[in-house]
């Protein structure tokens, strides 16, 4: 660290050479990292003084390290002065700052920080989603932390492999063998292993409750040789010897062994030669790249199965849309979205309304109009009315906003207060006065009617989206 120091001071005084907000914020890291906390505010002083531009890496990096040393309230300031200065959190910093209070057992705080990510049209991670599940099964809530586990894949975002070391190892500790055997199926199906600490962790855990280890042995076979014969017979048992299944077999290996190049080649080679695959691959091939973020590769296999008539399953579809929402390939979500309809699969009510809401943030309108148009009359919900009409409001079509507020009500579809809210802050926000007063009294009418018991699930999720202080306590 000195000698960190020293150069980095050397540095400073040598002709045509000045520091930028990497070398401050790598400085800065060093010093937060030795807990040098009073050196490393120093450095960011200096910062300012200098006028080099403060973005919100540096912000998050020392939110981090202040916190690491027990300071919460210095980094909840920090936060505070980052958004003050007009410094825009990402989904990495809101992530960042919502472990920190997790960690601080802020949890209500934690909670209106994930919200405002929501409603800023910024994506949770797969980093954000862990450190949801890791303070819920901390906490002991097993069955909560694994319904957000299997939300976040019904989401496009698949667990990674930290992601199920951690969840391992809390369940370990706690002692859920059930959940372990949860996890330790999902790693199975997408060729994941363990650290050897956690697995030696794992096998002890296992071992005093009385339960088999055959799965967690078969998950790491790695880490034991006398399951190699085994490894071989099942995979006899699954791919006989026949053209049809070695393909499958192979294409399931390459992609064991990481080597999604080799993937990808192979997969166009069996395209031009119309060689099907089994659904299941077709979808794991889809799955994998769309988390690696190869989307080429991704729409590769997409193309692939379209063109051989392969039907993929939900999650291969979710993991598409959220990968063409990530890159901003607006018109190919709707295109994924019309197949995933017309074979007979479904969003489900809250991915309806997310999609359409995150379409809306982006100004695709239209986009958010089609897909709304490609839902059964039956999953046209309160929250997916509303998620549309803002996504009406966003791009700065009132009229078009009011007129599927109309046929809403025609429709007979409950009106939440979230649809209010939002109906209220789009005609604010275009000084609309005649039809705002109005919206206005029906909003205060809607809430004077009655407590909130007893509210059903659509209309919830529409509250939770748009109705801003209106929390999920509230509804209950």
């Amino acid at each position: 660290m000195e000698k960190a120091w020293l150069f980095f001071n050397w540095a400073s005084g040598r002709k045509n050479f000045k520091h930028d907000k990497y070398t401050y914020t790598t400085m800065l890291d060093i010093f937060g990292e030795a807990r040098r906390i009073s050196s490393m505010m120093y450095v960011f002083e200096q910062m300012k003084e200098k006028g080099v531009k403060i973005d919100v890496v540096t912000y998050t990096s020392l939110m981090h390290w202040m916190s690491n040393d027990g300071d919460i309230d210095g980094a909840i300031k920090l936060w505070k002065e980052m958004k003050a200065k007009g410094c825009r959190p990402t989904d990495v910093s809101y992530t960042a700052y919502m472990k920190i209070l997790f960690d601080h057992k802020r949890v209500n705080e934690a909670t209106y920080v994930y919200k405002e990510m929501i409603g800023k049209g910024l994506t949770p991670n797969c980093y954000t989603y862990t450190i949801l599940m890791d303070y819920l099964a901390s906490s002991g809530k097993v069955k909560e932390a694994l319904e957000i586990f299997n939300l976040m894949q019904e989401a496009g975002v698949q667990p990674d492999k930290a992601t199920c070391n951690i969840l391992i190892e809390i369940f370990c500790r706690t002692s859920e063998i059930w959940a372990i055997f949860e996890i330790l199926k999902y790693m199975k199906e997408n060729f994941f292993v363990l650290r050897y600490s956690i697995y030696q962790k794992a096998l002890e855990t296992l071992k005093l409750a009385g339960e088999s280890d055959i799965l967690l042995r078969q998950v790491n076979r790695h880490f034991s040789e006398e399951h190699i014969s085994e490894d071989t017979d099942r995979y006899d048992a699954i791919f006989p010897d026949n053209d049809f299944n070695m393909e499958n077999g192979l294409v399931l290996y390459l992609m064991n062994k990481q080597n999604l190049v080799a993937v990808d080649s192979l997969l166009a080679d069996m395209m031009d030669k119309c060689v099907p695959l089994e659904t299941m691959v077709v979808s794991r091939i889809i799955e994998l790249n769309s988390a690696r973020h190869r989307q080429s590769s991704a729409l590769l296999a997409y193309e692939y199965s379209e063109k051989l008539g392969v039907n993929i399953d939900r999650a291969a579809y979710l993991s598409l849309i959220g990968l063409s929402i990530r890159t901003n390939y607006f018109q190919k979500v709707v295109e994924i979205v019309e197949k995933l309809v017309k074979q007979g699969l479904s969003l489900g009510t809250h991915l309806n309304s997310l999609l359409i809401y995150r379409l809306g943030c982006n100004r695709e309108a239209a986009s958010a109009a089609k897909v709304f148009d490609l839902l059964p009359d039956n999953e046209k919900s309160t929250a997916a009315y509303t998620a549309l009409i803002d996504a009406y409001f966003s791009s700065g079509n009132t009229d078009k906003g009011l007129e599927t507020f109309k046929t809403m009500k025609s429709e007979g579809v409950n009106v939440a207060l979230g649809t209010y809210c939002v109906l209220i802050a789009g005609l604010e926000k275009y000084s609309k006065t005649r039809e705002l007063e109005y919206y206005r009294k029906e909003k205060k009418r809607l809430q004077s009617e009655g407590c909130f018991q007893n509210v059903p699930m659509e209309e919830t999720i529409c509250n939770l989206l748009f109705a801003g202080e209106f929390t999920a306590n509230d509804a209950r």
